[in-house]
């Protein structure tokens, strides 16, 4: 499970976000990404530290038939995916004073700008579930960390991606 290394934050009130932020980031992720409509890509968790999301297998996943696994492609993907919704939630609770759809609009401008992935085990299995968290929140450029897991939390593949943020 992904952790914070922050200190500061056990001093700090803990954020939490609005009905209406989680639903528009779920509207923007789950609905108007379609790339995130063809992976089933779900959300279940949207905390300011940590997001969390799960996608189930399907047979237009499949990378390879013989074993039934996962495709790379879907897993670097969600992970990415993941990272990208990981930062909009930093974002959002860096901007706490401005309305929830206010804050919907600043991530216009977010963009991958470089992800690593490591695949550590295949992927078979009947669901998974993605994990990420932003190390850093700079002004211009944010830093994640990411985890593909099985359904039984075994760790398949870790990701690190860096993203533009203005």
């Amino acid at each position: 499970m992904l952790k914070s290394t922050k200190a500061s934050e056990a001093s700090e009130a803990p954020v939490q976000f609005e009905p209406e932020f989680i639903a528009g980031l779920r509207e923007v992720f789950e609905r108007q990404i379609a790339f995130n409509q063809v992976l089933g890509l779900r959300i279940t968790e949207v905390l300011p530290e940590r997001v969390e999301g799960r996608i189930t297998m399907r047979p237009e996943l499949i990378g390879h038939a013989a074993y039934q696994r996962i495709h790379g492609g879907v897993i670097s993907a969600g992970l990415d995916s993941m990272g990208g919704l990981a930062v909009m939630a930093a974002i959002g609770a860096k901007h706490m004073d401005d309305a929830p759809l206010q804050r919907l609009h600043r991530f216009s401008r977010l963009g991958t700008i470089d992800l690593r992935v490591d695949y550590l085990r295949p992927g078979i299995g009947s669901e998974f579930i993605l994990r990420a968290e932003v190390l850093r929140l700079g002004s211009r450029v944010a830093n994640t960390r990411m985890e593909f897991l099985g359904a039984d939390g075994s760790l398949l593949s870790t990701g690190t991606a860096a993203y533009i943020v203005s």
